[in-house]
């Protein structure tokens, strides 16, 4: 894959678990992908190769990683700090409470310089996860004071909506945000262009190139709120291989598919939105 300008190559090579960077450098304002959602942070990443930009958290123990990996490869690595609506793993997933948030509110703040957005934060309403309103507000209540802090800093969020898009794309718009990324957004339509009225851009990873439903809402949605995204780990076109930012061109291809026009455009027009959208990724 040609990765041209903001996008660039970025291997991790791993040897005997010491990483060797190479760096191909291009000018920030030439024609490039970015890859607007991903987990670099994730446990997933420790012995493969990555290429990405924005890298966004689900959790607080992941703030200081994140920020490493920015300092570590300045100009390659843009970090978000968020709360994930679903926290823990495993048999403890579960639904966010304001106690885990709360106790990290001053590391926004300390490294309120280094941060590009906020996020991972939103809504996730999925019944087993989500399964009381008391579960249901709280979470609201959590994203409620992330969207709060993203106004502060003048940052954007990086949103994750799901079976909740309307309440999300709702407060968001009550709270007069302006500047946000619903990722991986599987709405309906008549949502979505609800959110595109407020300006906001969507994404999409590789895997809702297999299913026909993400193609009639990437077809309504016009390309100037669309961002690229691959949301790696997870969410590749085969759930049992590692996903990785290199797929980024998988969405752009699948897009460019489904709205009938170059992928070239689908890259240039993708990578002023982000730019847009992510502004200190100019700098």
């Amino acid at each position: 894959m040609k990765t041209r300008g903001l996008i660039t190559h970025f291997v991790y090579k791993f040897k005997q678990k010491r990483a060797q960077i190479i760096f191909i450098y291009t000018n920030i304002m030439a024609r490039g992908f970015i890859d607007c959602h991903c987990h670099l942070s994730a446990d997933e990443f420790t012995q493969a190769g990555v290429k990405a930009l924005v890298a966004v958290t689900e959790g607080a123990s992941e703030f200081e990683k994140v920020i490493l990996l920015s300092k570590t490869y300045p100009g390659f690595v843009f970090p978000c700090f968020g709360i994930h609506p679903l926290q823990g793993s495993g048999q403890d997933l579960h639904s966010v409470r304001i106690q885990d948030l709360e106790p990290f509110l001053p590391l926004f703040q300390k490294y309120r310089a280094d941060i590009v957005a906020v996020g991972e934060i939103g809504l996730d309403f999925t019944p087993w996860f989500a399964k009381t309103t008391q579960e249901r507000d709280e979470q609201i209540k959590v994203f409620i004071k992330q969207l709060e802090i993203s106004k502060e800093l003048d940052l954007p969020v990086n949103v994750h909506s799901r079976s909740a898009a309307k309440v999300t794309i709702d407060t968001m718009k009550e709270l007069g945000i302006r500047q946000a990324l619903l990722h991986n957004f599987a709405g309906k339509p008549s949502v979505a262009m609800e959110g595109v009225q407020a300006g906001f851009c969507f994404s999409f990873p590789p895997a809702v190139s297999k299913t026909e439903q993400r193609a009639k809402l990437i077809r309504q949605i016009p390309l100037e709120h669309i961002c690229l995204e691959t949301d790696s780990p997870a969410l590749g076109i085969d759930k049992h291989i590692r996903n990785e930012p290199g797929n980024i061109m998988i969405c752009c291809e699948y897009i460019a598919k489904v709205k009938g026009i170059s992928s070239d455009a689908v890259m240039e027009v993708t990578t002023q939105n982000a730019l847009r959208l992510f502004s200190k990724l100019k700098r």
